[in-house]
């Protein structure tokens, strides 16, 4: 029988209501089920949990390999699709997968230290980027990835839950965002499958390459749109460095080195980001918006974004 931890089970029935309580209940037969599919012994999840129940597991015949499961959305449907079309260059390999029932069989990434854990952040930002590079793909003609443009809506929401206003949201950034996704969408590159979450909790020490993706929203938008989630992270980390504007500064100029992206525009979508991020905390649980703010503020702060977003450099892949 599966170990389900409380507090996954409360934030399950927080986020989905009675769809997350009837989840939670077939959860054990599910797991059970899936094993006897796929041959495996499902280990205890791996801890704290998220959004998903993700535990370690033995394949017969294959070996380590991580059972994923959650209740099934979108979202869990683009991430299937995405890691199939990464076929594990510069991510996590698929294994197999149950779309109906939101199962994911994944390749065990080992030893598994996030790059969070990296005390170099110079290095960090390097090893990002590199696996930035090996995610990036052409669109498939026929997809079903949101866009940048459909995440930017969120903040249409935003405004809908407060009668037009911010709410508690200051409203020069909420103004901000809104220019700069407006601008930066209206001039966007060529776009191209993104991770869309790609930040320091998302990259994994592996033994196949050196460093693989994981949980991949699936993002279709220009590559310079990647970086705004590196930039605001590791949390709770990120806002606790006292020589934070040094940091980002140093960061911005680094990736736009190392990925040849225009040092503006790299930021403005960061910016634009951050305060998304922050409405999304909001719409999903009522808290924890307060941080990706201070993001906003920090990246603004540190050099952000004077003149024009420029074009990008059209042939990059």
């Amino acid at each position: 029988m599966a170990m389900v931890p409380l507090e996954f089970a409360r934030r399950m029935v927080d986020l989905h209501g009675a769809a997350g309580a009837a989840w939670l209940e077939r959860l054990p037969a599910l797991i059970d089920e899936l094993a006897d599919r796929w041959a495996l012994r499902v280990l205890a999840p791996f801890e704290p949990l998220s959004y998903n129940y993700v535990a370690p597991a033995v394949r017969a015949g294959e070996g380590q390999v991580v059972l994923k499961v959650g209740v099934p959305h979108p979202e869990l449907l683009t991430e299937i699709e995405a890691l199939r079309l990464f076929d594990g260059r510069g991510a996590v390999r698929l294994r197999e997968a149950d779309a109906g029932r939101g199962a994911l069989l994944l390749e065990r990434l080992v030893p598994g230290t996030p790059l969070a854990e990296l005390q170099d952040d110079a290095a960090a930002t390097s090893l990002a980027a590199g696996v930035m590079r090996q995610l990036w793909r052409p669109l498939p003609a026929e997809h079903t990835f949101p866009t940048v443009e459909r995440w930017a809506l969120g903040l249409q929401r935003l405004r809908a839950r407060f009668g037009g206003g911010c709410g508690p949201f200051p409203t020069s950034l909420v103004e901000r965002a809104e220019s700069l996704f407006a601008e930066l969408i209206a001039s966007m590159g060529e776009r191209v499958l993104l991770h869309g979450d790609l930040h320091h909790h998302n990259i994994l020490a592996a033994g196949r390459q050196p460093w693989l993706a994981l949980d991949p929203k699936g993002l279709a938008g220009e590559a310079e749109y990647e970086a705004g989630a590196l930039l605001r992270n590791p949390m709770p980390a990120f806002l606790a460095w006292p020589d934070l504007l040094r940091i980002t500064r140093r960061r911005v100029d680094q990736l736009a080195e190392e990925l040849g992206f225009d040092r503006v525009r790299l930021t403005g979508w960061a910016i634009a980001q951050a305060v998304l991020a922050g409405w999304w905390s909001y719409e999903d649980t009522g808290h924890g918006w307060q941080k990706w703010m201070m993001c906003a503020e920090a990246l603004i702060e540190a050099g952000a974004v004077p003149g024009r977003p420029k074009l990008r450099a059209p042939g990059r892949l």
